[in-house]
């Protein structure tokens, strides 16, 4: 399958959680950045600051300048990564391949999830949807083939937008495109491309890569493709494992016990045969849910003992599944985890009172 790739940009994330935040300073231009007596620059400008020409990167002075009866907040940056993790964790409810690139932004590799009665699309409502929940903070998302695409995309209609760029649009998008508004094109490198003549998409797309090569020498084959929508489609999700877990999404929605259980002890095998592996432990056990509807649900418990053996893990996930299954509500997607790894073997003594004494 054609991969689908997610582009989340939060919405002038910084002002927008000064707002959130501070009731008397909605819908007005909001300026987070240092003070103007220094060498400060502006790290966000709310969408009302932005109409008098404000953005991010621009010397305060010049804020001020451009805005004087604007609201000027020194950045709450304790605030901002906290905000970011609830973010990133909704992410990560969807997918495990989640590429952040900043507080406020991140690549979500989403092509599993998609079939015939979900395109991706539907998928990237479901996260704005959650992140507003969640947040009350708006964002915006771009969907496509590949990440540049994926990128622009989530820029061309905020905030609170959604753009899709596929192969039947992706031409009519990119030819008429200022050509300072192609990635990895700075101000150098445009006042460059428009001595050659070079000032649209359609520009661009007329050169041959001979050509650009020899303008701009390694970056000549990317600007090449750029132009006829070819990018870089993997999303890294490196970090420090901290647990391991399977999950199978469905083909069809499932609701019956006896099916989804059959799968839970495949998981709970699957999890149990990498943890021996890696040769890891661990003493929390988690199920995760996610209903028709995308709703996710979790439910995890804390063992008294680490834990690797396959029957173990499934007697504990089935314990969880119970609890939280809702007979009303078909599912999509089960999952079984086990964290809080350690590089260590324990023996299974006592899972089972344990269950005994839960119940």
């Amino acid at each position: 399958m054609e991969k689908r790739i997610i582009h989340v940009d939060m919405d002038a994330f910084y002002a927008q959680i000064e707002q959130r935040d501070n009731p008397k300073l909605k819908g007005k231009p909001v300026i987070v950045g240092g003070k103007s007596s220094s060498r400060g620059v502006v790290s966000t400008a709310s969408y009302e600051a932005r109409k008098f020409g404000v953005h991010s990167a621009m010397p305060m002075s010049r804020a001020h300048q451009l805005c004087p009866d604007g609201y000027y907040v020194t950045p709450h940056f304790n605030v901002y990564r906290e905000v970011s993790a609830t973010i990133m964790e909704i992410f990560k409810s969807y997918t495990e391949f989640v590429q952040p690139v900043s507080l406020d932004e991140a690549y979500l590799d989403i092509t599993h999830l998609v079939r015939r009665d979900m395109p991706a699309s539907q998928v990237a409502r479901y996260i704005k949807r959650d992140v507003l929940e969640a947040t009350q903070l708006t964002c915006s998302a771009g969907v496509s083939y590949n990440r540049f695409l994926a990128k622009m995309a989530s820029g061309m209609n905020k905030p609170d937008g959604l753009t899709i760029i596929h192969h039947g649009n992706v031409h009519d998008i990119l030819m008429p495109l200022p050509i300072g508004d192609f990635p990895g094109v700075g101000k150098v490198t445009e006042e460059k491309m428009k001595t050659l003549g070079i000032e649209t998409g359609q520009d661009l797309f007329n050169q041959t890569e001979r050509d650009l090569i020899n303008w701009f020498g390694k970056r000549g084959p990317k600007l090449y493709r750029y132009a006829r929508g070819i990018g870089d489609d993997t999303v890294s999700s490196e970090r420090t494992r901290k647990s391991i877990g399977k999950e199978t999404t469905f083909e069809v929605d499932k609701n019956d016990d006896e099916e989804i259980l059959a799968v839970i002890r495949k998981l709970a095998k699957q999890v149990s045969d990498k943890l021996s592996q890696h040769h890891f432990a661990g003493d929390i056990v988690t199920v995760k849910i996610k209903e028709f509807d995308f709703t996710t649900v979790t439910k995890q418990l804390k063992l008294p003992e680490h834990i690797t053996e396959a029957d173990a893990i499934y007697n504990i996930a089935y314990h969880l599944y119970t609890e939280v299954k809702s007979t009303e509500r078909p599912i999509r997607l089960i999952g079984v985890t086990v964290g809080n790894l350690k590089e260590k073997r324990f023996e299974n003594m006592t899972i089972y009172d344990f269950i005994q004494r839960k119940e």
